[in-house]
């Protein structure tokens, strides 16, 4: 497989992962904010404006705090370069470019979601946005249903590999904002709006029902963190994003022999992950240990672009 076919491949990964994510993003935070009992108000756009990066291009942009502002800004906005349309142009341009490697399945879910937003100018008020939210979550889910019913060749590794690669990262920083900055000043710890903002976390990965499965002590911190970072059997976990990047790269490295650095970096960060505990890791700063793994994500994905030869 050529260099640059694999890069485009690994790319629409990563961009139709980061566009499902700030779909599920914008909805969390619209329930959020619309919950009567809850003062969440500016500070749960500001937060989902921060878990994507998006907080100074927001603030230069020179708009006003509101949902509606902020939810065109993460989904239509051609400044934002991680909108979801900016994503799923990306992605579409990728995907033209490798077509004959895509199955037809997969190259219509990415054409028809980005064709839900092309001529867009707003996300409309709050029931407009929840559909055409919902309208982007299921071409992404079509998109993976169909990658999943592709050959399992190098084509399909190298989308998945993005996929997880993208996860992983949104994953730590979605946790990373709530514990570190979402909590306003003189809220309580364990109090109605700090439920409530752990609740939306396990919306945004798609793991209420999950958390309630495998805790039965209520609603705590120590719980989702362990849930969103060491149990590999939910699907959205650090852990569980580390062991698929780490599988991946075996299954690609024998097909092709190219075996390198991005091995041995994401098995290294799979060990550490497999002896770590949660107490361990609140003890010691979950902040400074989410933000030690967007960094080593940021190395792994490097990595991965010069071990294929993406440049």
């Amino acid at each position: 497989m050529l260099s640059r076919t694999a890069a485009s491949l690994y790319w629409i990964g990563r961009y139709v992962e980061r566009a499902e994510f700030t779909a599920r993003l914008i909805e969390a935070t619209m329930r959020l904010d619309s919950l009567s009992h809850t003062p969440a108000g500016a500070g749960a756009w500001e937060s989902a404006l921060a878990v994507v990066a998006a907080d100074y291009g927001f603030a230069i942009s020179g708009e006003s705090l509101t949902p509606t502002s902020v939810s065109r800004y993460l989904t239509l906005s051609h400044d934002n370069p991680s909108s979801i349309r900016a994503c799923l142009d990306a992605a579409r341009g990728n995907a033209r470019a490798v077509r004959t490697a895509l199955s037809r399945e997969a190259w219509e879910s990415i054409n028809r979601a980005w064709l839900g937003v092309r001529d867009r100018a707003s996300t409309g008020g709050q029931g407009a946005t929840l559909a055409l939210i919902d309208s982007l979550k299921a071409e992404a889910r079509g998109f993976e249903g169909a990658l999943h019913r592709m050959l399992r060749n190098e084509a399909s590794h190298f989308v998945r590999l993005g996929a997880a690669v993208e996860r992983g990262d949104n994953t730590a920083r979605l946790i990373d904002v709530k514990y570190h900055l979402l909590l306003p000043e003189g809220e309580k710890v364990g109090g109605v709006l700090d439920r409530d903002q752990w609740t939306t976390i396990l919306q945004t990965v798609s793991a209420v029902t999950a958390y309630r499965w495998l805790y039965r002590d209520g609603l705590t911190a120590l719980n989702v963190a362990d849930l969103l970072i060491l149990r590999g059997e939910m699907p959205r976990s650090l852990a569980a994003s580390c062991d698929e990047v780490a599988m991946i790269l075996t299954n690609i490295g024998k097909r092709t022999g190219l075996q390198g650095e991005a091995d041995r970096l994401a098995r290294l960060r799979q060990t550490a992950l497999a002896r770590a505990t949660t107490r361990n890791i609140i003890n010691g700063g979950l902040h400074e240990y989410l933000t030690a793994f967007i960094a080593e994500n940021a190395r792994l994905d490097q990595a991965i672009g010069a071990q294929f030869r993406f440049a």
